[in-house]
């Protein structure tokens, strides 16, 4: 009548005189034995070499006499499958924090960028274009070698660790004036977008060291947080920024001069703030999460 067959019938017919209507509920289909299951010890062999060597399943499978197929499986099923959930250092899962709304903690650091010759730079024009560049570019510093020195760009970054808001600016240096500088507009440029910036974690550069940028935190009312160190992962949110800065600004096109580049960096930090998505905030951009922020509509 049902079109199943006898043996199912027989098995349904027997759950419910067995157990009543408790035994009519789905179960899994999963064995109650696998005897073809990968053994313990050899699950721990598999889970130790992914956390202290970061093999892939085929390395791992050269080594154990296994299939990859096989070693896998058990990543899988141990959750160590993708290399983004493991520490670098440390070899032991991820343990990922934010904080719980917007200006509850900012990250500050400082990364570099060589500046680009007026014709480009070798990354677009090649190393022999790029060096006639440095030579034609003028008023440029000779180093020791006698050759021309473009200098570097220091980029100020401040991120807010609930929303991701991004905030940027560019020196001639890492030092402490400039340190000082960029956190206090920083601190009023969130407090423009409704956020009220209550802790700052920095790494343990001397600039953040310095009593002038203690006493600028006190005077902002922020309590200033270094990261342990030589532990770059406490501040990997705004590490990660710098990375998606470089690929999406600093080295995403053609720039005919170093001028260029950094007229063009307003113009990438808001696409970044208001339309860019992002995979923390659940693919919507940064300026998504400040728009609940208590009076920011009235």
């Amino acid at each position: 009548m049902f079109m199943v067959a006898v043996t199912t019938a027989r098995k349904w017919a027997e759950r419910y005189r067995t157990e009543g209507e408790a035994g009519m509920a789905d179960r899994s289909s999963r064995p109650h034995h696998s005897p073809a299951r990968t053994p313990e010890p050899l699950v721990r062999q598999i889970v130790r070499l992914r956390w202290r060597h970061r093999l892939g399943p085929v390395q791992i499978a050269g080594r154990l006499g296994l299939a990859a197929s096989t070693v896998h499986a058990v990543l899988v099923r141990c959750r160590i499958n993708r290399p983004r959930r493991i520490d670098r250092v440390t070899g032991e899962p991820l343990r990922r924090y934010e904080h719980p709304h917007p200006g509850s903690l900012i990250h500050v650091d400082v990364t570099t960028f060589g500046n680009i010759p007026d014709g480009g730079g070798h990354r677009y024009v090649g190393r022999q274009q790029g060096a006639r560049n440095k030579r034609t570019t003028p008023n440029l510093p000779r180093g020791n070698d006698y050759k021309p020195r473009t200098g570097t760009a220091f980029l100020h970054t401040v991120i807010d660790d609930h929303s991701r808001l991004a905030y940027a600016e560019i020196h001639a240096d890492e030092k402490t004036p400039a340190a000082t500088a960029v956190l206090r507009r920083a601190v009023a440029w969130f407090a423009e977008h409704g956020v009220h910036v209550e802790r700052v974690l920095s790494d343990n550069g001397s600039a953040y060291r310095s009593h002038t940028y203690r006493g600028t935190c006190t005077e902002l009312g922020i309590t200033p947080k270094r990261t342990r160190p030589y532990r770059p992962q406490t501040n990997g949110k705004i590490e990660r920024f710098h990375r998606t800065l470089a690929e999406g600004w600093a080295y995403a096109r053609y720039y005919p001069t170093e001028t260029a580049r950094r007229a063009a960096l307003p113009g990438w930090l808001h696409f970044y703030n208001h339309h860019r998505p992002h995979s923390s905030t659940g693919g919507q951009p940064p300026i998504t999460r400040l728009t609940n922020l208590p009076g920011h509509h009235t």
